[in-house]
């Protein structure tokens, strides 16, 4: 396979850079825009004081985050005290994530780290990839939501789309984002409010790919599968009706290598470094 073969495909660096760093950190998202990523992949929840906060779960993972006094977690089956939409987020960021190294990541490095505000991360990426004179960097946003979750963990989608877009308007980076989600519902609410902006419904199932779409009840600008899920099939329905495929999380380089035979727009991946390495392109 050339590696020049495949100029236009868009590096996403999940998480920042997960197998690299801890993850949904500005460790993470520094060292994947210093490795030359051209979209920065990252999770918000909603605090209790209706802050955005970069965070793939909407509680502390006792995985990787240990409590203010350095103790261990107890585990989610008792996770009350540990949900982030009934924390105000001066309390969060007492919390540290990055010390305990992740053990599905042996190369990740572990350092001290918070969850930072989607704000934050925003207006650092912006001041790093000036930095680096680089061109200005995209976002994939993902909203964690589910429809069980509402009131618990997040507010009901339309709520939670605008909080999000109002953090992506304030920092003028609204152009650059698309907008990510397993809860259609969500994406719903996003069309009706902001219908220009792209918008993603991730899958990891087996449902059809034409019972998705008559679901969401519209065509995404991306669709973002599991990469297990790519097949020929599914590449020439998205090329009917246009839609943008970026696979998610392909860190293994045969499958890298699998996933760019079917031409996608972008692939999403924990290790930046061997996508880019495989593409030919170094920081």
């Amino acid at each position: 396979m050339s590696t020049n073969s495949f100029p236009a495909v868009e590096v996403h660096g999940h998480r920042g850079c997960r197998g690299l760093h801890p993850e949904n950190t500005l460790q993470a998202f520094r060292h994947a825009l210093a490795l030359g990523v051209d979209v920065l992949e990252m999770d918000v929840v909603l605090s209790a004081d209706g802050q955005v906060v970069v965070s793939h779960e909407p509680w502390f993972s006792p995985t990787i985050c240990l409590a203010p006094d350095g103790k261990p977690l107890p585990s989610v089956a008792v996770a009350t005290p540990l949900n982030l939409y009934t924390l105000p987020y001066s309390t969060i960021q007492t919390y540290d994530c990055g010390l305990t190294q992740h053990p599905g990541f042996p190369e990740q490095k572990s350092s001290p780290a918070y969850k930072p505000l989607l704000q934050e991360v925003l207006q650092d990426a912006e001041l790093r990839t000036q930095e680096l004179g680089r061109p200005a960097v995209k976002f994939s946003i993902e909203l964690k939501s589910t429809s069980d979750g509402d009131g618990v963990f997040h507010p009901a989608p339309e709520a939670f789309v605008l909080a999000v877009v109002q953090e992506l308007e304030r920092a003028q980076v609204l152009a650059r984002t698309t907008l990510l989600c397993f809860d259609k519902r969500v994406l719903q609410a996003a069309r009706i409010f902001y219908p220009a902006l792209p918008l993603c419904l991730l899958v990891e199932d087996e449902i059809p790919f034409e019972e998705h779409l008559r679901e969401l009840g519209f065509v995404p600008a991306v669709y973002g599968p599991s990469h297990h899920l790519v097949t020929p099939e599914l590449v020439q329905q998205l090329l009917s009706f246009t839609i943008q495929l970026v696979p998610w999380t392909v860190n293994e380089l045969p499958d890298m290598e699998r996933v760019l035979a079917s031409r996608p727009a972008g692939i999403t991946t924990d290790y930046p470094d061997r996508l880019l390495a495989l593409l030919g392109r170094h920081s």
